[in-house]
């Protein structure tokens, strides 16, 4: 008798944890109404059926937790459902939202940083014009706010005082600033153009991803990332390298012109 006992708790610790539409809509922390319209729109997969009455599982539970995470990052209904139409059709959804926070990962580490008006003029004097800040706005690193500003970057706002301390004007810092950002927006896009026709090909095709191509591409796009940096890194030291000699060069030849052209001079004021 004990042992029937047992074998019965046992079946019924094995058995899954099953939910009416008012219990899954609680333990999903939505209403009824949320959860039934989800059902209309292909967003959850169909109940068991017992009679008229419907049941759900433990995987329901983990769609409707799926999907208000995924409206939390901004996901769109229509988004939601793209993504689980292709989980359903072999791809896994956890890898493809995988795949994309790998891909829209933010590449800057950057720290905002906040400066009330007395910090910028201590640090900018006159230089502080209408003009200069028309420029940092429409440049995208500052808002202006009533008692002061908040610029995107400390590390870019720090090299900008820094800069304008040793005697650089604020007008040319901003002026190589706007020139610096067209070509790295150029290199960018070269990385971009890269990426995507040799990594994410794949993506752009009609046919299904095979099941674990997404979990594969997310961890190709992890080790490409910081390699792309580095080849930005390296190829900018290489071309300072080569531009600082050779305007290092140029500027030997002026003054040796200059100093024959004095020597020159001299010999016929003797003269």
């Amino acid at each position: 008798m004990l042992i029937a006992v047992d074998k019965v708790r046992a079946a019924a610790g094995d058995r899954k944890r099953e939910y009416r539409v008012e219990e899954l809509a609680e333990a999903a922390g939505i209403t009824t109404r949320t959860l039934r319209f989800y059902r209309e729109r292909k967003l959850l997969q169909p109940p068991r059926k017992e009679g008229r009455i419907a049941w759900y599982g433990e995987e329901h539970l983990a769609r409707l937790r799926m999907i208000g995470e995924l409206l939390e990052r901004g996901h769109t209904l229509g988004g939601i459902a793209e993504l689980i139409g292709a989980g359903e059709s072999g791809r896994d959804v956890a890898e493809l939202i995988g795949l994309e926070a790998a891909i829209v990962a933010p590449w800057s580490d950057e720290t905002p940083v906040r400066l009330d008006w007395e910090e910028l003029k201590t640090a900018f004097g006159d230089q502080l014009t209408e003009e200069n800040t028309a420029e940092s706005i429409a440049q995208g690193y500052i808002t202006v706010e009533e008692d002061g500003i908040t610029h995107v970057s400390r590390r870019l706002m720090d090299a900008t005082t820094e800069l304008v301390a040793e005697g650089v004007p604020l007008a040319a810092v901003l002026d190589a600033s706007r020139r610096t950002r067209e070509h790295v927006d150029a290199i960018a896009e070269i990385f971009i153009d890269v990426v995507s026709e040799h990594l994410l090909s794949a993506l752009s095709a009609d046919t299904p991803l095979p099941p674990g191509e997404a979990a594969r591409l997310t961890e190709r796009i992890m080790r490409v990332r910081p390699l792309a940096r580095t080849v930005a890194d390296a190829q900018f030291a290489l071309a300072m390298d080569r531009r600082v000699h050779a305007e290092y060069d140029q500027l030997l030849r002026q003054r040796r012109e200059n100093g024959s052209e004095a020597e020159a001079d001299d010999g016929g004021s003797e003269a």
